[in-house]
């Protein structure tokens, strides 16, 4: 009985949102956004603010102490170097580098963002999230990205999954904010990218995000424009504004400016500040910094 009043809560919360979305009609939606109004922000000032965006991110199997450093330390410097350009927005690692990106971060308004709950799987018991996200944010993460339970979600149990995203956010506590993946190139269909992101904001997630880049499919501007469409629709309902970041696969400056583009022409002008609006990726930072300065540079 306590099962179906469970089951019936999450299913309360996603019949008061159109779950029922056609692909081929997201995909019409997006190519006409495409074609009509990114050419339009293809300009310095929206480069600048992507610039300041950027989640300046290093999750490698090589990584180490020294070169999570090395990594914060370009971070410090290019601030130095280039003092009329916004920087990063955050800088991502593992838990276990919290602490030195902590400890040798000078740069004031950057944060430190921990992927955590077992990353990039979401595959372990949630006690073991638990921890890891507590260490994390004990060793000065400011932000934690988890993932969200992706095959707890396809075999329908919604229960489970928002539990998990509910108790990670309660370790976070309030002044960490907490990204939840939806790993969107998993899901299958915008359907069901809807009530993952519907899910994903009841069980109170701060944002949700696109991928981990450690699948084959990563952002699209289709799963983006869902995503959006979703984070609207629960901002009208209830008051609460959820951020957005794309991340994986985000190779161009102009699919960054895509991104842009369609939070731009579907959540408007609230979202367009780097608290809202994130970009998961590192290579995006030196092809923007080229664009900048007008000439190649590898900086990051």
């Amino acid at each position: 009985m306590e099962n179906n009043k469970m089951r019936n809560k999450y299913e309360e919360a996603l019949a008061k949102y159109n779950c029922e979305i056609n692909d081929k009609e997201v995909a019409e939606a997006v190519r006409k956004i495409i074609a009509e109004k990114v050419p339009q922000n293809d300009t310095p000032e929206v480069k600048r603010f992507l610039m300041g965006s950027i989640e300046l991110t290093t999750l490698k199997t090589t990584d180490s102490d020294e070169s999570v450093l090395a990594f914060t330390e370009r971070v410090n410097q290019f601030a130095h170097e280039y003092a009329d350009l916004p920087h990063v927005a955050t800088i991502c690692v593992y838990p276990c580098y919290a602490k030195t990106v902590s400890e040798s971060l000078e740069v004031e308004g950057v944060e430190i963002a921990c992927v955590s709950g077992s990353f990039p799987s979401s595959q372990a018991l949630i006690e073991v999230k638990v921890a890891e996200t507590a260490l994390a944010v004990k060793d000065g993460a400011t932000e934690i990205d988890i993932v969200m339970s992706v095959g707890k979600f396809l075999s329908g149990d919604y229960e489970t999954v928002c539990d998990e995203i509910s108790e990670l956010k309660q370790t976070c506590g309030d002044d960490v904010a907490m990204k939840v993946i939806l790993e969107t190139g998993c899901l299958g269909t915008a359907s069901n990218i809807k009530k993952a992101s519907i899910l994903s904001m009841y069980a109170g997630g701060d944002y949700i995000k696109t991928s981990t880049g450690k699948e084959k499919i990563a952002a699209t501007p289709e799963a983006a424009y869902v995503m959006c469409q979703a984070i609207k629709e629960y901002y009208d309902e209830t008051g609460i504004q959820i951020g957005f970041k794309p991340a994986g696969g985000i190779n161009t400056v102009m699919d960054a400016i895509t991104y842009y583009t369609i939070v731009k022409e579907v959540l408007g002008e609230k979202w367009l500040t780097n608290k809202w609006f994130r970009l998961g990726t590192s290579r995006l930072a030196n092809l923007l910094l080229s664009e900048l300065v007008g000439k190649e540079t590898k900086f990051f």
